[in-house]
């Protein structure tokens, strides 16, 4: 099947909304002699490559290129005092039409999904089983989706403890490991990183901070607690860039992909088609300059 094509083991890292970036690097590799036989995912990672280890892609594609703000607003049911603001239900429910009830060991691609055990402080290989399960306790973000028990024992977001998973990748016969990380270095043509900048933003955050202790005060939730988790998005955000550095210089892949991290907010999944624009672009970029240091 592969012929004389480049086999790869794909590593897709976490990162909300960016992880639409993962299918225009999907797309840039098939176009350009690659044939992914292994994908290994974290949290939005998990959930594009299983997507494509099912071959449902493309109609997945299509399904979020009309999605709007408010779409995305109504697949969120709301949840309090379950250890996350969101069940996760609406949002899984709309996914099946893109996931079959497939085992993980059935398909024609190996796939693993990584998720965090936090009480046993240890990442999970979820390489078996499920594949709707797998992907749903990899996503599980700490305060927005509820943990997800799996085997007797609940499970967070894989980003938590491994945002770019390379090691399950060590045991394939690949031919490339090409790894991408989605919380790299932030950059101008997304937003200023310059001192004035960053005082603006901190101003920005601290203006959050006090409008959620205001609405705590006066009695309001929902709508509040989304502005708080922009204070939260940002914090793990900064905190998914030095785990991934600290993963990536222990475990180096042969090729890395990096896209910003203030490419967009985790949660603006309305902007599907300029971020799936965005990795195809770096994976044009950055693919043929890492070969050539490889040749």
């Amino acid at each position: 099947m592969a012929g004389e094509k480049v086999k790869i083991s794909l590593v897709l890292g976490s990162g909300g909304a960016r992880g639409y970036a993962h299918m225009g690097i999907i797309q840039w590799l098939e176009e350009n002699g690659y044939y992914i036989q292994s994908i290994v995912g974290s949290s939005m990672g998990a959930l594009i490559g299983g997507i494509h280890a099912l071959g449902k892609l493309e109609a997945y594609r299509e399904w979020v290129y009309t999605i709007n703000r408010m779409d995305v607003f109504r697949l969120l049911d709301f949840s309090l005092g379950e250890g996350g603001l969101v069940k996760g239900e609406k949002i899984m429910n709309a996914l099946k039409q893109f996931m079959e009830d497939r085992r993980i060991e059935d398909l024609p691609i190996r796939y693993t999904a990584v998720a965090s055990d936090i009480a046993n402080e240890k990442e999970v290989w979820i390489n078996y089983g499920n594949i709707f399960e797998a992907i749903r306790a990899s996503i599980s973000l700490p305060l927005f989706f509820t943990p997800y028990r799996r085997n007797g024992v609940y499970l967070l977001d894989g980003g938590i403890l491994n945002p770019v998973p390379i090691a399950p990748t060590f045991q394939d016969d690949s031919d490339r490991i090409i790894a991408v990380n989605l919380a790299g270095p932030p950059s101008r043509e997304y937003g200023s990183d310059d001192s004035a900048g960053k005082n603006d933003e901190d101003n920005g955050l601290t203006a959050k901070i006090q409008e959620f202790m205001q609405a705590l005060r006066q009695g309001r939730s929902m709508r509040d607690k989304l502005g708080f988790y922009d204070v939260i998005d940002q914090a793990f955000d900064a905190m998914q860039g030095t785990i991934a550095r600290q993963k990536i210089a222990a475990y180096p892949p042969d090729i890395l992909v990096e896209l910003p991290r203030n490419l967009c907010g985790m949660l603006e999944f309305e902007r599907a088609r300029e971020l799936i624009d965005a990795g195809y672009r770096a994976a044009a970029q950055q693919i043929p300059l890492a070969e050539k240091r490889l040749q």
